[in-house]
């Protein structure tokens, strides 16, 4: 089975009003509510209400078969609940059939992606939670503003938990890959990528009326027939395109309504073709591999890339100018700051000063309320002055508002008394409360000392031997303390005895050569007097035996 994954995005800016340089700090209202309230009924009338209805019909007629997915901003649901709740009561309508999909996106519909994670990640976490108070669903798959992606993007969308993210299939990225597949994130492989096939889409969105287009009129037999031409091995084909194609874009006696009726039958006359959503689609391919996109891509103009809102000095300066702004907007209280602060992120602001006169040209003039991008850039610059003074003034503000709060008032400290003698009342109570239920506890207590006790003599009998040790220790210490200075009185009276005896070594060493002479006189006198002693002892024996004889 082949999946065909319809996907619509839903937007409405809030436009700024002509706000000119003497406005600033006198006036701080920056939006066009006539302009704004007329569009969106108008395009409600043309567009969401009767696409709503046609929808839900085509959901109920092919019984859980035909499905789709929305993105709506939270700018888009903040105009809705102003001036068209009507529009909101329809999407529950579809939500509750179980086979529409709400995905996740920044909640201004901004490029807070390219210049700042925290707030990029506040608007999505902001955005998720609307989406689920209004249609019960809390979004799986992600579609960052007007497709934007990239591979750094990409990976902070997984960091936030989500399973996949809607991108362009751009052919500068692709190349000679099809967009009919399953790809994967390549920092973060856990997120799988579905990509647009661009020219199915635009083939509704941008060229149906066009007389000049030589596929026209373009019929949903003809339609689902190029569908079916598709490669038998390829996975899905996403068709993703801006809500208001119906009925606003593409007029409806243009016959789009007729079209998009008549589609889901003409489809299904195909057996292998099924529809699915994004979260179906990822739960059931396997990525074929793994897409390398360095820089970020859109689905906007021929280049699909960024410079739509940031191709131009005037898109920059205004743009960076934004964000340098986020600091201190995270510490300002003010909430009509802080709906101003996610107004003017909205990246239509940017859109409006874009330059392109050639290929593109006719689309950028045809959402562009002012008479030139750089009519739109004095305009934009005029309000964000404005706001930047009421920033500060808001801080300021917040600083002394904490420091009058440091000092507390009489009636507060008074307050906090009362507080205080209530605790400690209630704090009495208690205790009176457990001194009653004490005997007992006590009573237990006892009892098992007693046990321990008669299972432990042992161990006081060690433990007292210990005690006395350690009580006779100090003693010792004492003794010994008290005995060592008299031992070093008396290693310092033999000291002099020990001096007077090393004296007499030295003389003694002094008059050692004199008794070596003296020495070597005596050996030489009885080396002299030696011979004749031994001569002596030779005439010894023969005078002894003569005496005798005379006798006789």
């Amino acid at each position: 089975m082949k999946s065909i994954c319809f996907y619509f995005q839903v937007h409405q800016p809030f436009r700024l009003r002509r706000y000119r340089f003497f406005d600033i700090s006198n006036n701080h209202y920056y939006y066009d509510d006539y302009l704004n309230e007329s569009i969106v009924r108008r395009v409600a009338n043309n567009c969401y209400l009767p696409m709503n209805d046609l929808l839900l019909k085509q959901i109920n007629k092919n019984k859980g078969k035909f499905k789709i997915a929305f993105s709506i901003s939270g700018i888009a649901l903040n105009q809705f609940e102003l001036y068209v709740p009507e529009v909101i009561e329809s999407f529950k309508r579809l939500a509750e059939t179980g086979q529409v999909e709400f995905l996740a996106e920044t909640y201004s519909h901004s490029l807070s992606c390219i210049d700042n994670k925290e707030e990029f990640r506040k608007q999505v976490a902001e955005h998720s939670t609307k989406i689920e108070k209004y249609f019960g669903q809390k979004p799986q798959i992600f579609r960052n503003t007007e497709l934007v992606y990239s591979d750094s993007i990409g990976a902070e969308v997984a960091s936030m938990g989500y399973k996949g993210m809607l991108t362009e299939g751009a052919k500068h990225i692709l190349g000679w890959k099809s967009p009919n597949f399953v790809y994967a994130n390549q920092r973060n492989p856990e997120l799988k990528v579905l990509m647009r096939n661009y020219q199915l889409s635009d083939d509704i969105s941008f060229r149906f009326s066009n007389k000049d287009w030589n596929q026209w009129p373009l019929t949903a037999e003809k339609y689902a027939a190029w569908l079916n031409a598709t490669a038998p091995n390829d996975q899905v084909i996403n068709i993703f395109m801006d809500y208001e194609t119906f009925g606003e874009h593409q007029k409806a006696n243009s016959g789009i309504f007729h079209f998009m009726e008549a589609l889901p039958s003409a489809i299904f006359k195909f057996k292998h073709f099924k529809f699915a959503t994004p979260s179906e689609v990822i739960a059931e391919y396997k990525p074929i591999s793994q897409i390398n996109v360095v820089h970020p891509i859109s689905w906007a103009d021929e280049e699909r890339d960024l410079t739509a809102w940031l191709g131009n000095d005037l898109q920059k300066d205004a743009f960076h100018r934004l964000y340098t702004l986020s600091a201190k907007v995270a510490k300002c209280n003010d909430p009509k700051i802080k709906t101003d602060w996610n107004y003017l992120q909205s990246s239509d602001h940017f859109y409006y000063m874009c330059t392109k006169f050639f290929s593109d040209g006719e689309v950028h003039a045809y959402f562009n309320p002012f008479d030139s991008p750089y009519d739109a850039y004095i305009n934009y610059m005029n309000a964000l002055s404005d706001f930047i003074l009421r920033l500060d003034d808001s801080l300021q503000l917040n600083n002394k508002v904490e420091e009058t709060t440091t000092v507390p008032l009489i009636s507060n400290l008074n307050q906090q008394l009362k507080t205080e003698v209530t605790m400690l009342k209630k704090k009495a109570a208690a205790k009176k409360v457990a001194k009653k239920a004490a005997p007992k506890k006590a009573a237990k207590k006892s009892t098992a000392k007693k046990a321990v006790k008669k299972a432990a003599p042992k161990k006081k009998v060690v433990a007292k031997k210990k005690v006395v040790a350690k009580k006779a220790a100090p003693k010792k210490k004492v003794v010994a303390k008290k005995a060592a200075p008299k031992k070093k009185v008396i290693a310092k009276k033999a000291a002099p005895k020990k001096k007077a005896v090393a004296k007499k070594k030295v003389v003694a060493k002094k008059a050692a050569p004199k008794k070596k002479a003296v020495a070597k006189k005596k050996v030489v006198a009885k080396k002299k007097a030696a011979p004749r002693k031994k001569v002596a002892k030779k005439v010894a024996p023969v005078v002894a035996p003569i005496a005798p004889a005379v006798k006789k």
